[in-house]
């Protein structure tokens, strides 16, 4: 399914508010784990460097857009849990569709 301009340009808009908001989930994460005094210093910033690694490749931090890629991008988007569902009221009922199909496979 192509995806129309309307929803492409509300995916580009929204996709930076997502991916700021996962990376705040991130950032608590790191704190968490800094604020952690069952650990020492060197154990926190070898694990805190490993995951800042694996986390910079995640398509809730980066994620190269294209047009038709759009709708597999917002699925892979919900099944990792960097939005949900309902973060596509917004999106034209198609492409709800289209999500939902994909989705439930």
């Amino acid at each position: 399914m192509e995806i129309s301009k309307r929803d492409w340009k509300l995916f580009r808009e929204k996709l930076a508010v997502w991916q700021e908001n996962y990376m705040a989930c991130l950032i608590r994460e790191y704190i968490a784990l800094l604020s952690d005094e069952d650990k020492i210093a060197s154990d926190k910033f070898w694990e805190l460097d490993s995951k800042i690694k694996t986390d910079r490749r995640h398509p809730g931090v980066i994620l190269n857009v294209r047009k038709s890629e759009a709708i597999y991008d917002i699925v892979r988007l919900i099944r990792l849990g960097v939005i949900t569902y309902d973060d596509l009221s917004d999106f034209s009922e198609d492409l709800q569709q289209a999500v939902r199909v994909i989705l439930d496979r």
